[in-house]
């Protein structure tokens, strides 16, 4: 589970791009959760629950790319 902490930075990335006002806290408000678990969230930790990323994307305009999550990249091999 090594992609955890770079989906951690890319969300606190795309949170202060996109909501630059915005502290932890208020954006935590914006997504029904607390501070602890956005903080949680941004370190990459696996205890926070997958509605909890995506409703972030939702609000942060990224959610689409959740459908790609479990595409399998075809091999030139595969029939």
């Amino acid at each position: 589970m090594n992609f955890l902490p770079k989906l951690g930075e890319n969300l606190r990335a795309a949170r202060k791009d996109k909501f630059p006002q915005d502290d932890m806290r208020s954006f935590a408000l914006r997504l029904g959760i607390s501070r602890a678990t956005l903080q949680k969230m941004e370190k990459g930790d696996c205890s926070v629950g997958l509605n909890n990323y995506l409703s972030a994307a939702e609000l942060l305009g990224c959610a689409n790319q959740f459908e790609n999550l479990f595409m399998l990249e075809k091999s030139l091999f595969d029939d």
